[in-house]
């Protein structure tokens, strides 16, 4: 299942895919969506869509509060910021459970849409954050290289 995207991505195909597994469990199946020519090296002025297949459930505060700590182990973000993002991303994101699949669309000079099985949840209009957040899997600081590297194309998924 595809996310429903943008206008501006009207040619917009799978860039790369992986699978994200800590300690021995599966959690996601990651999908990154672009149009052709996408750079990875300049991602957050492009147009593009990060589709999570969720392999077991989460509740939305975890999701959120795992989303802030990857964003924090990489900037500093201040205290009150901080508290904000993860307020608004609890707020978009519901709670999961096997099967359901959370798409981020990157706005260039806007933010991003979050659309769960298909429907839009939420938005966060900030470009600091939509950088910050989608570097999770993007960043070459990735905590998971691996799975950015097959996200981007690098290796086979």
């Amino acid at each position: 299942m595809r996310p429903p995207l943008p206008a501006s991505m009207p040619a917009a195909q799978a860039v790369g895919t992986g699978r994200l597994t800590v300690w021995g469990f599966d959690v996601y199946d990651a999908a990154l969506l672009a149009e052709p020519g996408f750079r990875h090296t300049d991602f957050s002025s492009q147009p593009f869509a990060l589709e999570l297949a969720y392999l077991r459930g989460f509740t939305a505060e975890a999701i959120a509060r795992r989303s802030l700590e990857e964003i924090q182990r990489t900037a500093a973000i201040e205290p009150a910021k901080a508290a904000q993002w993860q307020r608004a991303l609890a707020a978009a994101f519901p709670d999961v459970k096997a099967g359901d699949r959370i798409a981020g669309v990157n706005q260039p000079g806007v933010g991003v849409v979050f659309i769960t099985n298909g429907k839009p949840t939420g938005e966060i209009r900030n470009t600091e954050f939509a950088r910050h957040f989608f570097g999770i899997w993007l960043a070459p600081s990735t905590s998971e290289p691996k799975l950015r590297q097959a996200l981007i194309g690098k290796t086979p998924p």
